[in-house]
């Protein structure tokens, strides 16, 4: 049976002769089956986008926003030594997210004074010119919000958004011409390179997830 990157099972202990190699991904990949807590598709899709980041990317502190378990962030730093820090920040803290930190920070002992949590609201945490912040799958207009904030301290943002609602993000007029969640994508890159940033556009593997396009946007120096 093919082993599908986008099924919602969790990796557990059984899937790690899946991961045999030495690369950062399968050693990763095995600290994640032996946690047995996290869903194989949340792997794929959270190393799909940070290792597309750090190609256009590199140091500043790291926000994860709508963050779950904190992978994201994690591979982030695992990716790029010179960031000093990432915060996952969620409304509510996964149970198994300590367990799945425990166990990143046993194998990468130096990323424990580099990771760390917030619950709390996206707009309650603070956020930095030259900060990369970061969302994976920020349910409809939540992606909006994590761009406004990170436009607001002319921070550095890679989203990959997910489930939108044309009530409640803009499509910017284009649904004549294509879908409206294309539409509303499209314009979010608009309205970032009309404020100056640099956008970037590119999707990840549509097997790991039909909502696959990744917008990273770079801010211009103040």
């Amino acid at each position: 049976m093919t082993f599908d990157p986008g099924r919602r099972s969790r990796l557990t202990p059984r899937d790690l002769g899946r991961f045999p190699s030495e690369s950062l991904f399968d050693r990763v990949a095995r600290v994640v089956c032996e946690t047995d807590c996290l869903p194989r598709k949340e792997l794929y899709e959270a190393w799909e986008v940070a290792r597309r980041v750090r190609r256009r990317f590199r140091g500043g502190r790291v926000v994860d926003l709508c963050a779950g378990h904190g992978l994201a962030g994690a591979l982030l730093l695992l990716l790029d030594s010179t960031s000093p820090e990432a915060i996952a920040v969620d409304s509510t803290t996964p149970l198994s997210a300590g367990r799945l930190r425990e166990a990143l920070v046993a194998k990468w002992p130096g990323l424990d004074q580099r990771m760390n949590r917030v619950e709390g609201r996206i707009e309650d945490v603070e956020i930095r010119a030259g900060d990369l912040v970061v969302s994976v799958h920020a349910c409809g207009a939540l992606t909006d919000q994590v761009i406004g904030r990170a436009i607001g301290a002319a921070a550095h943002v890679a989203v990959l958004p997910c489930c939108h609602d044309r009530t409640m993000s803009d499509p910017g007029g284009l649904e004549g011409w294509m879908d409206a969640s294309l539409a509303i994508d499209a314009s979010r890159a608009a309205r970032l390179r009309a404020l100056g940033y640099e956008v970037h556009t590119q999707t990840i593997p549509e097997a790991i997830t039909p909502k696959n396009r990744l917008l990273m946007a770079r801010a211009s120096a103040r």
